[in-house]
């Protein structure tokens, strides 16, 4: 089986400009593109899982809803759709959604170019135990003082929070 991840490389405007593996744009912080998504019910509460203790990067950690690299050839979209699918079971035909973000690297506490996208649900999905121990439902609010107060969480996902959810931050 081979393990290696193919991704694109992107310039600064994020135009394909060659491939690269996925270890190598992460050990030479090399611009790739990326997707994540949020679960949010209809009190406006954040699916969040924990990473599995196994995984290879934070590991154990709280993360998005849904998270992952594009891969080379694929839209942002597809890599949503196909994201969704392996990590939370879950066809997003069949789910009210929306891209809700477009970030760079540039953006406050971002490594790559990434677009964040919404699906409404009120249901917890059966998610990829592969991929996460857990999850909660959690306001943007607690989720922020939860990861202030120490609790470990991927490092874009505060970030995120506050550039998708900001105005419902007090």
């Amino acid at each position: 089986m081979n393990d290696v991840e193919w991704l694109d490389l992107v310039n600064e405007r994020d135009e394909v400009i060659g491939s690269v593996t996925r270890d190598e744009a992460w050990a030479r912080s090399l611009p790739v593109r990326g997707v994540n998504a949020f679960l949010v019910n209809s009190r406006g509460e954040l699916w969040i899982p924990r990473r599995t203790p196994t995984k290879r990067m934070f590991p154990g950690c709280l993360d998005m809803s849904v998270g992952g690299h594009v891969e080379r050839g694929e839209s942002y979209e597809a890599a949503f759709r196909r994201e969704t699918q392996e990590e939370l079971n879950l066809d997003v035909d069949t789910l009210p959604w929306r891209e809700i973000g477009a970030f760079t690297p540039r953006d406050a506490g971002l490594n790559i170019f990434m677009r964040v996208y919404e699906l409404r649900t009120d249901a917890a999905p059966a998610y990829n135990p592969h991929d996460f121990s857990g999850a909660e439902w959690l306001t943007p609010n607690a989720l922020l003082a939860r990861i202030a107060a120490g609790d470990p969480a991927k490092s874009d996902l505060a970030p995120l929070v506050c550039l998708c959810y900001g105005d419902r931050l007090t």
